[in-house]
């Protein structure tokens, strides 16, 4: 097995990643709504936290907190959602980096 995976992405409604890149901590979908539309639903997760990223925003969301997104009705809205287990980070950056 590679150390890494590629994808592109293309210029779908709904990506998700984590089956094409292998991931095995995250899961990650690039989301695109048409202006006037939305999630179709209302959902929170058991177990995940999402960090929703759109220009210029960052968005944390507990497991427990519901959501729904919309687009405004004049403009679409596209945004990456990545979720993983909540407190389930040990070690980051320079903590878990090694210089070779």
């Amino acid at each position: 097995m590679a150390n890494y995976a590629k994808t592109n992405i293309g210029n779908e409604g709904r990506i998700e990643l984590h089956e094409t890149l292998s991931l095995t901590g995250a899961e990650i979908s690039i989301n695109k709504l048409p202006a006037g539309a939305s999630v179709p639903f209302i959902h929170s997760h058991k177990n995940n936290e999402e960090i929703n990223l759109t220009t210029g925003d960052w968005l944390r969301i507990s497991p427990a907190g519901k959501r729904q997104f919309f687009a405004s009705k004049d403009s679409e809205l596209t945004y990456i959602c990545i979720q993983v287990k909540e407190n389930s980070l040990e070690g980051f950056t320079t903590d878990d980096g090694i210089i070779y």
